[in-house]
């Protein structure tokens, strides 16, 4: 089931799947949603027209009028075997430039991005993208699916992406992701002793720098957060010589920054 979106929620979803059928129904509805709305469908597949679409009322008319695009997978990411995280952005926009141009409301992709993601540096590149794209689409009208294949890639691989998404099906107790003006990223859910090298690897990946000496960070819906992570966000900000500014209703951060001596995190405590 897809873990509570958070709020503004904008349409950046993970699926991760054992069983593809289940992917693709969820695909299907999630193009569905789309055409309902206006917007530019591309369903990124490399074997044409998937069963999701085949499905769909209205498909025949919809790929007439330019509303559906069924891509190749090795046209529509760019750099081979690994992505170019910031060219993928770029190539993305100038999509979603296209389809408003076109008079549609929006871009929506769809796509299964498994093969992508099989090794560490891969699936390091691939994360660092998906923070980046999920800024983009925080401030222009584009959504995404993005599926990977857990009986392909394993639970940890998977977590690894899915955490760096604001909703998905996988089974993280944290999201780490863009947030809205004057913040850098958001924290939602439960940051605890079973996943601080988790969310270690999170901070890597995303790579968020801060502003002006900040890294703004919101947390109002971060239900829990212990030391280790506390660190782990205190080391993340030196590296970039920032302090990072950790926006949260839970007092209990604050208290240990202090008792930490954590002097690149700095707690400001809103309720």
């Amino acid at each position: 089931m897809i873990d509570q979106a958070p709020t503004g929620s904008y349409g950046h979803l993970c699926w991760a799947y054992d069983d593809p059928s289940a992917f693709v129904a969820r695909a299907g509805e999630f193009v569905d949603e789309g055409l309902t709305t206006g917007q530019r469908v591309w369903y990124v597949a490399d074997d044409g027209p998937p069963p999701a679409l085949r499905r769909l009322a209205g498909l025949t008319e919809a790929i007439r009028r330019d509303a559906v695009r069924v891509v190749p997978l090795s046209t529509t990411y760019l750099g081979a075997r690994r992505v170019d995280p910031q060219a993928q952005v770029s190539a993305y926009a100038a999509l979603t430039e296209q389809a408003l141009a076109a008079g549609f409301t929006g871009l929506r992709v769809v796509a299964d991005v498994t093969s992508l993601v099989r090794g560490p540096a891969e699936r390091a590149a691939f994360a660092r993208y998906e923070h980046l794209v999920d800024r983009y689409m925080r401030a222009r009208p584009m959504s995404a699916l993005c599926a990977f294949d857990r009986r392909v890639l394993g639970d940890r691989a998977v977590d690894e992406l899915a955490c760096l998404h604001p909703e998905t099906n996988a089974s993280v107790l944290f999201r780490l992701f863009a947030a809205g003006p004057g913040e850098e990223c958001a924290l939602v859910g439960e940051l605890d002793p079973t996943n601080h090298e988790l969310f270690r690897a999170a901070l890597t990946h995303a790579d968020p720098r801060g502003v002006d000496g900040r890294l703004e960070v919101s947390a109002a819906e971060l239900r829990y957060i212990d030391h280790r992570s506390l660190i782990h966000l205190d080391e993340h900000a030196g590296r970039h010589g920032v302090t990072a500014v950790l926006r949260t209703s839970r007092t209990a951060a604050a208290r240990l920054v202090e008792v930490l001596s954590l002097s690149r995190v700095r707690v400001e405590t809103a309720r």
